[in-house]
């Protein structure tokens, strides 16, 4: 496919005769003005900290309205972006499946009808709607008794047939299955809470009597999953519970300690075959409205072209669904939307036909497809490997789509304090120019870190940037990455002045699984 050329690239081209610059590694291809020389002076310093010896790191920074490249870094380096990878997945949604694209469950049966009675099966159809709460459910199971059904006589087939059954993404690592950010992937299942982590389960431990296991109960309410609780409730001394599903089933191992009086230890924890998880709720919640299922659960067939629709639950429009994607960096919501993708512009609800179909979208965008590799849409996969200036490409592109303003208010705005608002950069940049301005979309695994995004530099200009580090041994980069985004904020061409920010302190996160960016503790996972 031909590349069409966009800012940073026309840039480039038109300064190809412009005189030589001097060899600063940051320099770009124009003779620098004073400012950009600072710019640069103060990037290559901060890139220069014992942090990053011995790793790799591609910074590109680009005037949207000029096309002008401020700094270039290793800008064509590929490198492995993390959570990055969701600027593609979500600009793609936005433009593919459109604002007001909504997933739709519904309850569906092709059997006679008499007297309360439902002689047939009940069909529960997932549309891939990761924000299907346990109420949810309830609310389909009363419109199903609204109707007047009392007695099913077949069996309650869960249809999650609107996308394949690989559940895993074929590049994620075995140590991460346990954890809400690799939960599996359905197009029928369950979220716990509102920030939407499909597929998982939120397991609770309440102190018993000492001496005693601790009580254990879920959100929402399953018989779904087994404990083997071997913990205890203890009469001194601090709190340690650990939860951990075994794999390829739904046993959770409760170990460690709680005392007494302390409040309940709580965790997320994923489901083996969500479909079933949503069968085992959208079931007792038919219960509890009068409506018994003779039958058995069964799943993966689907419901009979033509069948009567019973009850339907329609999701918030993909717009809304940006804000807890994008500012708590939602791993489920991204790989969800590259089947929706794949289902909706090709019939095949899979990765590959998601991939494909998002590949396209970025190319016509302006991004070198050439020059990438995306393998899932989160950015959790250790093969993605996509370039700073390749994101920087996109990043000036989109600033022209009517759907931007919404797309743009969804990324994470650096030192914002409210998790809805600031999302993954809540406590980062605070009391800084960045702070409010900021609006980025952070990425971590072990020895990865990326932030990627715009800022608005102190003349007003709206500067596209991209940081991407790689290969370091420090607990944390986040902090170099912050001053860079000052940095960004405090230029200008005008005053003379480019802020350099002393580093923050940083938590020690050595160890932290994979995965889990920003913080041991969910809900600041970015």
């Amino acid at each position: 496919m031909h590349r069409r050329l966009f800012p940073r690239t026309l840039a480039l081209v038109a300064l190809v005769a412009a005189a030589a610059t001097a060899g600063a590694p940051g320099a770009t291809a124009e003779a620098p003005a004073p400012a950009v020389t600072r710019l640069h002076a103060t990037i290559d310093a901060i890139l220069a900290d014992s942090r990053l010896a011995g790793a790799q790191a591609s910074v590109v920074v680009v005037d949207t309205a000029t096309g002008q490249t401020l700094y270039d870094r290793n800008g064509d380096r590929r490198l492995v972006p993390a959570s990055n990878t969701k600027l593609l997945t979500s600009t793609a949604a936005m433009a593919l499946l459109g604002p007001d694209h909504r997933f739709t469950t519904d309850v569906r049966s092709s059997g006679k009808r008499r007297a309360g009675l439902l002689a047939g099966d009940l069909y529960l159809r997932g549309g891939g709607d990761p924000t299907m709460l346990a109420k949810d459910y309830d609310a389909l199971a009363a419109q199903v008794a609204a109707g007047g059904v009392r007695v099913v006589t077949g069996d309650l087939v869960a249809d999650d047939t609107r996308y394949d059954r690989t559940r895993l993404g074929p590049d994620w690592t075995w140590d991460d299955e346990p954890y809400y950010y690799a939960a599996q992937v359905s197009a029928l299942t369950v979220a716990p809470d509102t920030d939407y982590d499909a597929g998982t389960v939120i397991v609770h431990a309440a102190p018993g009597k000492a001496g005693a296991p601790p009580v254990i109960t879920t959100t929402p309410a399953t018989g779904y999953l087994r404990f083997d609780n071997r913990a205890r409730t203890v009469a001194g001394g601090e709190t340690s519970i650990s939860f951990e599903r075994e794999h390829g089933g739904n046993t959770v191992v409760v170990t460690g300690q709680i005392a007494v009086g302390d409040e309940p230890a709580s965790d997320w924890v994923t489901v083996w075959e969500p479909t079933g998880y949503a069968a085992d709720v959208f079931r007792a919640a038919l219960r509890r409205h009068g409506v018994t299922v003779l039958g058995r659960t069964t799943v993966g067939t689907p419901a009979p072209t033509g069948a009567a629709t019973l009850a339907r639950h329609d999701s918030m429009p993909l717009a809304e669904l940006m804000v807890p994607f994008l500012k708590l960096s939602n791993n489920g919501h991204a790989e969800v939307l590259t089947k929706e993708i794949g289902r909706v512009r090709s019939g095949s609800g899979t990765w590959s036909a998601g991939l494909t179909a998002i590949s396209g979208y970025v190319a016509e965008a302006g991004m070198d497809t050439g020059t990438l590799r995306q393998r899932d849409g989160s950015g959790l996969s250790r093969r993605n490997l996509i370039p700073a200036g390749e994101f920087v490409d996109l990043l000036a592109a989109v600033r022209g789509q009517p759907w931007f303003d919404t797309w743009y208010a969804a990324l994470p705005i650096a030192g914002e304090p409210e998790r809805f608002v600031g999302g993954t950069l809540r406590s980062r940049m605070l009391g800084t120019p960045a702070a409010g301005n900021v609006h980025a979309k952070t990425g971590s695994l072990t020895g990865v870190s990326g932030l990627s995004g715009y800022a608005t530099d102190a003349d007003g200009r709206v500067l596209a940037f991209s940081i991407l580090l790689n290969n370091y041994l420090a607990s944390s980069v986040k902090g170099l990455e912050d001053q860079i985004a000052v940095a960004l904020a405090t230029y200008s061409e005008t005053s003379g002045a480019t802020a350099r920010v002393a580093p923050a302190a940083e938590p020690d996160r050595t160890g932290a699984p994979d995965g889990l960016e920003c913080s041991w503790v969910k809900p600041i996972a970015c």
